[in-house]
């Protein structure tokens, strides 16, 4: 994507800016097969991506960053593949905790944990509460997720509250569903970008991106840096959000 005319990527505090944005990162394996290079070093150069724009959200006013990090059809993937990119989760959360912490991220995970080895799962409990009091940046990683599982089990969780008789069912509202998802308690994202050229959102987030705004970018999200993050809060800053209403 081209760079606009008189383009600045010095943060501004602008009322327009998104509170959470949510990022679907593809493209790692292209940008590997391109350099003749195996794929998982794609997906190591993309963890170094991750690091970049973490450290520019908050400068850009974003509260709230939402990373679909593993999906639940990319156990879909050749063994070798997903068992590096299990490796790859837990280097990044070795590496990366105390540079987090640091930065003021609260972490906080989304996805069936269930499907995942223990030693992971004890790991990001641990980040999660490492970081609990953090409040600069929240940070949501999606890992074994998927949109509809996700509906689904919230659905499954009230249902089971009406039948216990703790709540009535008229109670079902879209606000309940709202709050039974794993992201429950955040802002919807206003922003939801995809990197590489790919326009579909890929069963992530589908009910909370209801009134997203999609940005999609033919960067490969090995090369999505904090420029490329300011172009694309650019494209969002000049769209006028009506959520339904009459233009004015």
């Amino acid at each position: 994507m081209g760079r606009p005319e008189n383009f600045d990527e010095t943060p501004r505090a602008e009322p327009r800016r998104p509170r959470h944005v949510a990022i679907i990162m593809d493209g790692n394996g292209r940008w590997a097969t391109r350099r003749g290079l195996p794929r998982l070093a794609g997906h190591r150069k993309g963890a170094d991506a991750v690091r970049a724009v973490v450290e520019s959200c908050p400068d850009f006013g974003i509260e709230v960053l939402t990373l679909f990090a593993f999906s639940t059809e990319n156990w879909k993937r050749s063994t070798e593949e997903v068992s590096g990119l299990m490796n790859l989760f837990r280097r990044y959360m070795r590496r990366e905790s105390a540079e987090l912490s640091r930065r003021g991220a609260k972490v906080r995970f989304i996805g069936d944990r269930e499907g995942l080895a223990p030693d992971i799962r004890e790991m990001m409990a641990g980040l999660e509460a490492q970081t609990a009091g953090n409040d600069r940046l929240t940070l949501v990683i999606a890992i074994n997720y998927g949109g509809r599982a996700e509906i689904a089990a919230a659905a499954r969780r009230l249902a089971r509250r009406v039948a216990s008789g703790e709540i009535d069912a008229e109670a079902l509202t879209e606000a309940a569903l709202t709050n039974a998802l794993d992201t429950g308690g955040l802002p919807p994202p206003d922003l939801l970008i995809r990197t590489s050229g790919e326009q579909r959102i890929s069963n992530f987030l589908l009910w909370q991106c209801a009134y997203a705004e999609f940005v999609f970018v033919d960067d490969l999200w090995p090369d999505f840096d904090r420029a490329a993050l300011a172009r694309a809060l650019a494209q969002y800053g000049a769209r006028e959000r009506r959520f339904g209403a009459v233009a004015t």
